[in-house]
């Protein structure tokens, strides 16, 4: 019998699961208790390491679902869920951005299949923590923007890069490492300036992961000259270059400021 939304209350349970960034320690307690006691681990081995599904129970099935397509993906899912057993789905990052669910939970809602999401953490903030940087500043920028360059995938115009950048906000470009030329060309032409600071992170959370600092202006010649083709993400941090030493200070531990839990 199913209930409102058509689910089978006999079938087993899917999890999404952000597995992060690529360390299995950034891996949230939630989505680690639920791999460890699942029966299929499906785990997309291209950007998820095996060290994110090695805590799955002995006798359990782990599968690499890179080589696989989205309808060979569901066989495996709906073999298990039939059979009353549960699925651990395991997308790299925050399943929410920049990750293939929707064509997945359309499925599983046709089929009436039950299925729940547990967040992850980026690369837009793994990044962020392994350079030692925020995206924030006083008085310059409150504002984060995660996009992404026009590429295979089309942008709407109104998201294009140099849209985005006349706003003068901080930026995560993800899934851009192929043009880093385009990438640059852009966020200049939409007015930020040259001297702009762009880290540049490569495979955050792996044992080879890597971050360089430059500005705008060499943002494509540095991304070359170390290699950073693919799995790669671009920090653009108005406000916090070298010449801005001298910028504005939070307020939360300023002495004068007072709020309901200092006064």
């Amino acid at each position: 019998m199913g209930d409102e939304k058509g689910m089978v209350h006999d079938m087993g349970m899917v999890h999404f699961i952000g597995a992060g960034p690529g360390d299995p320690e950034l891996l949230t307690i939630k989505g680690q208790r639920l791999i460890a006691g699942a029966d299929l681990v499906l785990y997309a081995g291209s950007l998820v390491p095996p060290e994110v599904v090695a805590c799955a129970r002995p006798g359990a099935r782990v599968v690499d679902s890179a080589p696989l397509s989205l309808d060979q993906t569901h066989a495996l899912i709906m073999e298990t869920v039939r059979q009353g057993g549960t699925v651990a789905r395991v997308h790299t990052g925050d399943p929410s951005l920049y990750g293939a669910i929707r064509e997945q939970m359309d499925l599983l809602a046709r089929d009436g299949v039950p299925c729940a999401v547990v967040p992850g953490v980026t690369s837009a903030f793994a990044a962020a923590a392994l350079a030692g940087r925020s995206y924030t500043v006083p008085e310059v920028t409150q504002t984060l923007i995660l996009t992404r360059l026009a590429g295979k995938t089309p942008v709407p115009e109104t998201e294009s890069l140099r849209s985005l950048a006349a706003h003068g906000s901080a930026m995560c470009v993800y899934l851009s490492a192929g043009d880093p030329a385009g990438v640059q060309g852009e966020l200049l032409a939409g007015g930020l300036a040259p001297a702009t600071l762009v880290v540049i992170a490569r495979r955050v959370g792996w044992p080879d992961q890597a971050v360089v600092e430059t500005d705008l202006a060499h943002l494509a010649a540095t991304a070359r000259e170390r290699g950073f083709t693919r799995q790669t993400v671009f920090l653009i941090l108005p406000g916090q270059g070298a010449h801005d030493a001298g910028q504005a200070r939070s307020l939360l531990y300023d002495p004068g400021f007072s709020h309901m839990f200092r006064t």
